[in-house]
């Protein structure tokens, strides 16, 4: 019988360590990929965050208009992140794009979800290894307010741009698209200014630029805008330019709106081409001169604004803010708040001019 049993318990023994070691894995798996709410924050994944990335990421900045998300555009972003663990970062939300990143764009290790609602999670050392080890990270849309109250001046703030420097990709879709910016609309009223509105009173206190927060290659003297034509925000993008040259928050600032369902995408030589799915454009808009009236109460007046439309066919260098092939031009001039847009001869735009109060 005593023979018996220390047969049975040699059989037993490599067993029982192969249980305790794949446990012990298992624990470590779940340090790292912790699912649930947090203080100030909730976490999600999808994969395997301990895998290990077989190529090196590259740099991309991927500035998408808001609408649906472009899978072409996350393609070339997943690309440039070698296929490897992916972090998206809202305010607001849920885990529909870590799903579909995961199963339908697909190609990538894994997909955590970082969900907040406190500034002090900016700061938290588990959320801080999650951007460090990321290979790729893409800001959600929501509310730009929220991004600045809890990610500026934090840990996380200055995570994102050593992430950057390192030369990893990093993205943003309409809230998270607006912040990527050397100076961004902060809508830190809580509203969300019309372009009439801008253009009457650029220096007015509903028009919240931030500044200092994202250090992003080849944006440094850029504004964005999302949700473009659409919403019709040209004007309100030349008010953005106008109070951030009158108050030195930039020197010689140009804006850069994207339209729905459309992504600029940057390599790292600050070549940029554009994907769309609904035929939109991103809008490049470069003023020649100082504004002409840019004073507190007073509606702007600014003449001789380039507008030069970036299409799918279209390649601009962030460098030199040269465009091969453009989709159009146009000139815009604002009197007393009214924009006035000239449209070049050779666009397919139907009218040679108009007048336009949006």
């Amino acid at each position: 019988m005593q023979g018996m049993l220390s047969a049975l318990n040699s059989r037993l023994s490599p067993l029982l360590a192969g249980l305790i070691v794949a446990a012990s894995c298992t624990l470590g798996a779940s340090a790292f990929a912790d699912q649930g709410t947090h203080a100030g924050f909730r976490h999600h994944s999808i994969g395997d965050t301990h895998a290990e990335t077989r190529g090196r990421p590259s740099f991309g900045l991927m500035l998408m208009g808001g609408g649906d998300w472009m899978d072409d555009a996350f393609h070339w972003f997943v690309q440039r992140a070698a296929g490897g663990h992916i972090v998206i970062l809202r305010a607001s939300g849920d885990v529909d794009l870590q799903n579909r990143l995961y199963h339908d764009i697909g190609g990538v290790s894994s997909v955590e979800t970082f969900v907040f609602s406190q500034r002090e999670a900016a700061d938290d050392a588990f959320v801080i290894k999650a951007i460090e080890h990321a290979d790729g990270i893409f800001i959600a849309g929501g509310d730009q307010s929220n991004y600045i109250r809890f990610w500026k001046g934090t840990r996380l703030n200055a995570a994102l741009d050593r992430h950057v420097r390192a030369g990893k990709p990093l993205g943003g879709t309409s809230a998270g698209l607006a912040i990527l910016g050397a100076a961004s609309y902060g809508a830190l009223d809580g509203g969300s200014i019309t372009s009439m509105a801008a253009l009457a009173e650029p220096l007015g206190a509903a028009v919240t630029l931030d500044h200092d927060f994202l250090h992003l290659r080849f944006l440094d003297r850029i504004i964005t805008d999302s949700h473009f034509g659409k919403r019709e925000r040209l004007g309100r993008l030349i008010a953005f330019l106008a109070k951030a040259q009158s108050t030195q928050l930039l020197d010689r600032p140009i804006g850069m709106g994207v339209d729905e369902n459309t992504a600029l995408c940057i390599d790292g030589k600050g070549n940029a081409t554009v994907f769309s799915g609904s035929g939109g454009y991103a809008w490049m808009v470069q003023p020649s001169t100082a504004p002409g009236v840019v004073a507190a109460g007073t509606p702007l007046s600014w003449a001789g604004i380039r507008i030069t439309g970036i299409g799918t066919d279209s390649h601009v260098n962030l460098r030199t803010f040269e465009v091969q092939h453009p989709a159009f031009h146009r000139t815009v001039d604002v009197e007393r708040g009214i924009l006035n847009i000239h449209v070049a001869a050779e666009s397919s735009a139907p009218t040679a001019s108009r007048r336009e109060n949006p």
